[in-house]
């Protein structure tokens, strides 16, 4: 087992072999110039996802690839017991992105840089829609960039993120972007160990920072591409209605990211 380092990215999976080596190639190709551990987190899954992860680990001894199980179904509570995991093991920071996204080449050094040399505690970072998996409806590409936009810029407005309780204006942190300092993910309390249907964890997440902390922060260097694969099962006009209301059709399947 490698030397533990300070940098962990966890990556909660359910029933993901179709997508997770593509993410896993990504983080292997980075050009993070510190080294880093990445820790899959199995939700459960009932497929190859975990013997995948384990012979792409033996495949590729340079990067600090590791396996956790979490039986306990929900986004939430893989992403709470991977964070927890890794800040067991010596992680300083935590990053966080989805086992179907595409972090670009250097999405580790930009967020190391944000929450090392900035001393920000929960950062998001720039998102943009993947064009190579084809799951992406005409125009939806186009259309859910500006909806991540528009999410990220209106959502300070919305009532249930405004109070004295807060310590900072609201901003976005897409879970599948996210980056954050050990010692403010324990004093916030974390993610919450939720289902996917029943709360956004990452807005949670957010918010439950913000409450302790004033640095949190959206920074445009760390580029993540996300899968579109919820808006070609389910239509733009229902994932906006979701994201926005958390309710409709989209609920009933669970973990389609």
């Amino acid at each position: 087992m490698p030397a533990p380092t300070d940098l962990w990215v966890v990556i909660p999976a359910y029933n993901e072999e179709r997508w997770i080596e593509t993410t896993l190639g990504a983080l292997t190709s980075q050009r993070s110039g510190k080294p880093f551990t990445v820790l899959v987190v199995d939700n459960a899954s009932t497929d190859d996802t975990a013997r995948l992860v384990t012979d792409w680990a033996a495949a590729h001894p340079d990067l600090d690839l590791r396996l956790l199980a979490e039986p306990e179904k929900g986004t939430g509570a893989a992403s709470d017991s991977g964070f927890r995991h890794a800040i067991e093991h010596g992680a300083a920071f935590i990053l966080r992105t989805d086992a179907d996204s595409i972090p670009a080449p250097d999405w580790v050094a930009c967020m190391r840089r944000a929450l090392d040399g900035e001393g920000i505690d929960l950062v998001g970072g720039r998102v943009l829609p993947r064009s190579d998996d084809g799951t992406s409806p005409r125009g939806a590409v186009v259309i859910s960039a500006i909806v991540a936009w528009l999410m990220r810029h209106t959502g300070r407005f919305n009532r249930i993120n405004r109070g004295p309780q807060f310590q900072c204006t609201y901003t976005l942190v897409p879970g599948f972007n996210l980056g954050m300092r050990a010692e403010a993910y324990l004093a916030s309390g974390g993610f919450p160990r939720t289902r996917i249907e029943d709360a956004h964890e990452d807005w949670e997440l957010t918010n439950r920072v913000r409450t302790v902390s004033s640095r949190v922060r959206y920074r445009s260097g760390p580029l993540v591409r996300y899968s579109n694969r919820r808006v070609a099962r389910h239509g733009v006009r229902n994932v906006i209605r979701w994201y926005t209301r958390h309710d409709g059709p989209v609920v009933d399947q669970v973990d389609v990211r």
